[in-house]
């Protein structure tokens, strides 16, 4: 079991280490962070089972570490321990599932207490979260006794709607006296590695896990009924027609479920009632769009009901739009500078929180905007050049995908590394080609190319592109590991190997062609780089 110790002072570090008995709590590898940012790192690389954590830390304070321990490390543990003895504080400890908070000077039987309440904590859950897994995948390895092709169809098939529910109706999937339906997505993220490594990468059977989760709260009752949605990009769809229970109630009693399983809380788009099966495909389209709409800084709201709610602007003015960093974003490509890049990212997502309200939608509407920029900033920067550098930075998209807009959870450091990664390799790739470009050794590999044949002299080529001879000496050196004459040696004898193919020439003659006046010096030196004799290389290329 690994723990983490979280403080931007040393010597607190250092007493937390001698104070808690580690070995009795059987923790055996204790980690260090100086601030909540390195703290974030180290969670991901290490998942440790608990978390000992200041409040008040210089860069990414307590409260922030919590709100992401919370929604991305969900069977993380924490501690507080801090200086000041703020209600406000301990508020924020207790609604973000802490263990305990503890005030500085630390007593050694106080934090014992509390990091064996955490490790008793963890260690119940991750028993139940490892049974409720093993059953749901016993589960999930029978087929489905539910016809998901013929419950999709009730929404996307108004054709054969009335058929498809008939059958429904006749095998006792759904009750005949459904007249009215209400249907709810549940949000889905396929690019949630740490739920899909659960099972083995296998999207299908998380999905189908969710499905039997909901169908457990489902079944019984005869409320409705979950499956696998396949009239579009996966979804999990619940059709209600039970319309008269509280849905909050009855879908917080599915997320808990959920939770004690998966350890994650999944997030619901809720339509409105409508009749049954013709009201369906508008059902589905309201859910989709009040998971659109969900304000992502609600961290705590996993309800999100058609039509959405306005979103409450705390800051008191509109949602900040690309438009209005879009020319902070380019000085700061054009600058190169890691520091004005990364107050760039982070100017942005600070305006996003700030103002109060974050949509999938809006950061849709924000990674469509961001990308059309790099590619306007690389034409107007590269002109001809412009294809291949944006072939490349679209190649580096699929290493740094960008998070996705409406997955489970919602991290502002996520969304700020990915824009300063972004505009970090445009700066990168327009530097490198302007630097290419004006280098005169480009235009010297390509006139050596067409002159090989010629006697080509240091001190000629140097006059020529109007540098130094000791500049190109220097760059062939930096670049390609050998000298200008070695170089100009291996572009002919590269050239003597593609002519010696063709058996009707001469070895005086291919001498001649390549720039070699002397056929016994061409021979020797073909032999230096090649390994053999001119003759032996042809004998053995050509039948």
């Amino acid at each position: 079991m690994k723990a983490l110790i979280v403080d931007d002072e040393a010597r607190v570090r250092k007493a937390v280490r001698l104070l808690v008995d580690w070995e009795a709590h059987q923790i055996g590898d204790i980690l260090e962070a100086g601030n909540g940012n390195e703290a974030i790192e180290l969670i991901r690389k290490e998942k440790p089972a608990l978390v000992i954590m200041d409040m008040m830390m210089e860069s990414g304070n307590g409260v922030e570490l919590m709100t992401w321990v919370n929604e991305f490390a969900g069977n993380t543990k924490f501690i507080v321990v801090s200086g000041h003895n703020d209600f406000d504080f301990v508020r924020q400890t207790v609604r973000h599932g802490g263990i305990d908070y503890i005030l500085k000077p630390i007593e050694a039987e106080m934090i014992n207490g509390a990091v064996s309440k955490a490790v008793a904590a963890w260690r119940s859950e991750e028993e139940e979260r490892s049974h409720r897994q093993r059953q749901s995948i016993r589960l999930n390895e029978i087929k489905p006794i539910y016809g998901e092709k013929l419950l999709s169809a009730l929404i996307d098939d108004p054709i054969n709607a009335e058929a498809s529910l008939r059958r429904l109706l006749d095998e006792g999937v759904i009750p005949q006296s459904a007249g009215s339906s209400r249907l709810i997505l549940v949000q889905t993220d396929p690019g949630n590695n740490q739920l899909l490594k659960r099972f083995g990468g296998d999207s299908e059977l998380l999905y189908y896990a969710i499905v039997n989760i909901c169908n457990e709260f489902l079944q019984l009752p005869r409320k409705g009924i979950a499956f696998r949605y396949w009239g579009g990009p996966p979804e999990i769809a619940i059709i209600l027609w039970d319309v008269q229970e509280s849905v909050t109630e009855l879908i917080n009693r599915i997320n808990e479920g959920i939770f004690l399983t998966l350890q994650f809380r999944m997030h619901f788009g809720i339509s409105s009632i409508g009749a049954l099966p013709g009201g369906l495909p508008a059902e589905r389209a309201e859910a989709a769009e009040a998971l659109l709409r969900r304000n992502l800084l609600r961290h705590e709201d996993y309800f999100h009901f058609h039509p959405p709610a306005e979103p409450v602007n705390t800051g008191g003015e509109p949602p900040i739009m690309f438009a209005d960093v879009q020319e902070e974003w380019r000085l700061a490509v054009i600058s190169g500078s890691p520091e004005v890049l990364s107050a760039a990212a982070q100017h942005w997502t600070h305006e996003l929180s700030r103002r109060g309200v974050i949509t999938p939608e809006l950061l849709n509407s924000w990674k469509a905007d961001a990308l059309l920029f790099r590619s306007r900033l690389v034409r107007e920067a590269l002109g001809t050049q412009a294809d291949s550098a944006l072939a490349e930075l679209e190649r580096t998209d699929l290493l740094n995908p960008p998070p996705l807009p409406g997955g489970y959870s919602f991290s502002l450091f996520a969304w700020r590394d990915w824009s300063f990664g972004l505009m970090q390799r445009v700066s990168r790739e327009i530097a490198d080609r302007a630097a290419k470009e004006r280098n005169p050794i480009t235009d010297i590999v390509k006139y050596i190319e067409q002159n090989y044949q010629s006697d080509l002299s240091l001190q000629e080529v140097a006059g020529k592109f109007y540098v130094s001879r000791e500049y190109i000496s220097r760059k062939f050196k930096q670049e390609y590991g050998i000298n200008f004459s070695d170089y100009i040696g291996s572009v002919r004898i590269d050239k003597a190997k593609l002519l010696l193919q063709n058996p009707n020439l001469k070895l005086s003659q291919i001498s001649e062609m390549v720039g070699f006046h002397d056929v016994k010096y061409f021979s020797k030196v073909f032999k230096k780089q090649v390994g053999s004799s001119p003759k032996d290389y042809r004998s053995r290329i050509t039948p």
